[in-house]
């Protein structure tokens, strides 16, 4: 959690803590979007079966992540920092930083990866090539490249605002049993508990910015830090409305289809009731479909036949609308 202190009263400026956690990661929409294909796609859709291993494939990734931002919560370092996980900027494209450890010397990208098996890093062309223990070869995208572009990027973002800072890139491999047979020749990689020290490596190099000057940077990552906000899954993979199972899901059982009963969910299959059910599947429905979302679009995906009913749980959600009446849609801003 963000911490300040006061550096006066006369002036009322506050400072940032010498070392402090400004950003946590946010939650994955694209794992919520998979996670809600895998439960509703119909089970013999030719894409169920890529969708979830993608939702498999995107949690392993997530957890890497969490991996290393436990280690920042439990670690301390001496040195005045700042760490920003999940950050996404523009420069002259978008990217986004798993994490990023900011301090007056330098600012360090750390590119996480959980990819099990035997590892190679190739450069000509660019590509990590992974063999499974059962020799199955797979091909991925260069980790070592992605981070080498990022340092660019940054360094572009960082010159558009008048700073010079020495920008370093990092391939975290959050596993030991990741086992490298052939490293990149110009990135580092590293595992996790090697962190500290290679950060401890770094204080040799001199300080570029005074404290105010890396307090203001610290604010305007922050503030110009874009949330990605992914497209639909079924405009990502091509999967039509119909092929989608309806119903709000019970979180006790996992059946589809509860039933409105008064101001209450009821599940048949084991009894749970829950008042605000529907919260989840309403955002389900965004995270599928996209776009704006019709009074009678709620009442076929709740499996409601109420035309009232569907408009008070629109309006409880806190959307956004367009139109009025009989034509009015809504929206959800994920941001």
């Amino acid at each position: 959690m963000a911490a300040w202190i006061w550096t006066g009263l006369k002036d009322k400026k506050l400072r940032w803590c010498l070392g402090i956690i400004v950003k946590n990661r946010d939650k994955s929409l694209i794992l919520q979007a998979l996670q809600a294909g895998v439960v509703r796609i119909d089970e013999n859709h030719s894409l169920s079966s890529t969708v979830l291993a993608n939702f498999s494939s995107r949690q392993a990734g997530i957890a890497g992540e969490e991996r290393v931002a436990d280690l920042f919560r439990k670690h301390s370092f001496t040195m005045d920092h700042r760490i920003i996980h999940d950050i996404s900027l523009s420069a002259s494209t978008l990217f986004q930083m798993d994490t990023l450890f900011l301090t007056s010397s330098y600012a360090l990208i750390f590119e996480v990866k959980n990819i099990s098996g035997r590892l190679k890093f190739t450069e000509n062309p660019p590509q990590l090539i992974r063999t499974r223990t059962d020799g199955q070869v797979d091909g991925f995208n260069s980790p070592a490249a992605q981070v080498e572009r990022y340092v660019e990027l940054l360094d572009e973002w960082l010159q558009g605002r008048g700073i010079r800072l020495p920008v370093i890139g990092v391939v975290v491999l959050a596993y030991p049993k990741q086992i490298v047979e052939q490293a990149p020749s110009k990135t580092r990689i590293l595992f996790p508990n090697l962190i500290p020290s290679y950060i401890r490596s770094l204080s040799t190099l001199p300080i570029k910015l005074e404290r105010d000057k890396l307090d203001w940077l610290t604010s305007e990552i922050l503030r110009s830090h874009q949330r990605y906000i992914p497209d639909s899954l079924c405009e990502s993979y091509n999967i039509a409305k119909r092929h989608i199972r309806t119903g709000v899901e019970c979180e006790v059982c996992g059946v589809l289809g509860m039933d409105k009963v008064l101001r209450n969910w009821h599940c048949k299959s084991c009894g749970y009731n829950n008042k605000l059910a529907h919260e989840k599947a309403i955002k389900e429905w965004f995270l599928l479909f996209g776009g704006k979302m019709t009074n009678r679009d709620c009442r076929k995906f709740l499996q409601i036949d109420d035309l009232h009913s569907a408009t008070r749980i629109l309006q409880s959600m806190n959307l956004r609308s367009d139109g009025a009446k009989r034509n009015r849609s809504y929206y959800m801003d994920f941001n």
